[in-house]
């Protein structure tokens, strides 16, 4: 992405102080363009003309999501919260926020800080238009959360596989969604969906109806027999295959960003 800005004075280099102070930056931190060379009056009465110049400079997608970032951290008031940038192996960068004020990035089940790293998204991903994987986190949240819906769902499905009924969960985004389907798929004679729209979407955890019933119990006061079918001594397994849902693999929080 070229940030660029026109200044305007009486020799070149007024005109490059004036275009950086436009941009926000030091005249070491940009490149410049000469539009318009200052020409003298003549005879100190006529004619004559400031000069001109364009400075302009490049930034990273990286670059532009710390810039941003900063900006909108200060916005909210934020001063105290200092980010440590690193740039991953995987074309991305990860921002680590710490500060007093943590909690107020964090929000609500960490909402705040997935809207954060969204948004920050977006701007880096719309440098040069190509898929630039942005982390926000503050110490080890994200992996405490992920650990902590691993366990959800989990529970969830053993529940499910044991009293027979579902249980729908509260919405989340794509990536924490996959976070509980992928913890589904490992509990044999559960399963897992989604349904809702938008911002309602939300996962539902129930038994699979096609799973091999592997115990005798009662429901409704009925009978049933969960024992695997047997022909001529031979377990007959017809689970089908359950393979992890789709729920933004490998796009991040809120799916690829273009």
């Amino acid at each position: 992405m070229i940030k660029e800005a026109i200044g305007i004075g009486d020799t070149e280099l007024e005109a490059q102080a004036d275009a950086c102070r436009q941009l926000g930056v030091e005249t070491y931190e940009a490149e410049f363009e000469i539009i318009q060379r200052a020409e003298k009056k003549v005879f100190g009465l006529f004619g004559g003309s400031k000069a001109k110049v364009r400075a302009f400079i490049k930034a990273s997608p990286a670059e532009a999501a710390e810039r941003f970032l900063k900006d909108v951290l200060a916005a909210m008031g934020l001063e105290s919260v200092t980010m440590d940038v690193k740039e991953s192996d995987e074309n991305g960068v990860v921002f680590d926020l710490t500060g007093e004020d943590i909690g107020f990035v964090i929000g609500r089940r960490g909402e705040t800080l997935d809207a954060l790293q969204y948004l920050t998204g977006l701007v880096a991903n719309h440098v040069d238009n190509s898929y630039y994987k942005v982390t926000v986190n503050t110490g080890d949240f994200r992996e405490k959360r992920e650990k902590t819906l691993e366990i959800l769902g989990r529970k969830l499905a053993f529940k499910a596989v044991k009293t027979g009924y579902k249980t729908s969960l509260e919405p989340m985004n794509p990536y924490e969604r996959r976070i509980i389907h992928t913890a589904v798929q490992k509990v044999q004679g559960a399963i897992s969906w989604s349904e809702g729209e938008n911002l309602n979407r939300h996962v539902v955890i129930g038994p699979d109806p096609k799973a091999p019933k592997n115990h005798r119990g009662r429901r409704g006061g009925k009978s049933f027999d969960r024992r695997p079918k047997r022909t001529n001594d031979v377990t007959v397994n017809d689970t089908p295959k359950r393979e992890p849902l789709n729920e933004g693999e490998g796009a991040g929080l809120y799916g690829r960003i273009g």
